[in-house]
């Protein structure tokens, strides 16, 4: 890893890929049922989000019926 990828390491892996698989569900469907847009999606599914919304965080488990914990787990 370069520096550059550690500094922005958080330590959080987001499992919104095995969720979907789980359920069955495309990212773009999930975009239209949450309102944020694919891209948007595709950053927090690939672990380089910066930050999230509450709000945001909520829809998603709502959607995918799941806990913050199901979604975010610790990677360290």
């Amino acid at each position: 890893m370069t520096p550059a990828e550690e500094d922005e390491a958080t330590g959080i892996h987001c499992r919104l890929d095995e969720l979907l698989a789980e359920r069955g569900m495309t990212l773009a469907r999930l975009s239209e049922l949450v309102g944020v847009s694919v891209v948007n999606l595709s950053i927090l599914k690939n672990d380089r989000a910066r930050a999230i919304r509450y709000s945001t965080l909520s829809a998603i488990c709502r959607v995918l019926d799941c806990e913050v914990g199901d979604l975010l787990v610790r990677a360290d």
